[in-house]
């Protein structure tokens, strides 16, 4: 199969396609949630296409970060935890700066 999407459970494997694939970029979305029973309004989709295939990874908050990348959330003036886009982008460039990936957020793309 060469086209379609792939969704990976995991941020180790997410990071070890990237290394194998060799990708010239991959994309982010910060998305919200205001239905969420559980308040976890904000999530993290990653995206890497390679050879007509989207690899999508989702990372969910789990206390005061995400749960795989580890990375904070902030609470805004509700008391509201949320990502900040621009921190986002610099931790996923330092996490992939080695395979000199480009990074885009979906909004700003």
């Amino acid at each position: 199969m060469s086209e379609g999407n792939v969704r990976l459970r995991s941020w180790e494997e997410f990071k070890h396609l990237v290394i194998e694939k060799k990708p010239g970029s991959i994309v982010f979305i910060l998305e919200q949630n205001g239905f969420s029973p559980n308040k976890e309004l904000t999530s993290l989709r990653i995206i890497m296409l390679h050879d007509r295939r989207y690899y999508i990874f989702l990372d969910f908050p789990k206390g005061e970060a995400l749960r795989e990348t580890k990375i904070p959330l902030h609470r805004d003036k509700n008391g509201i935890f949320n990502l900040d886009e621009d921190e986002v982008k610099v931790i996923l460039e330092k996490e992939f700066e080695k395979e000199n990936l480009k990074i885009f957020s979906f909004w700003t793309a």
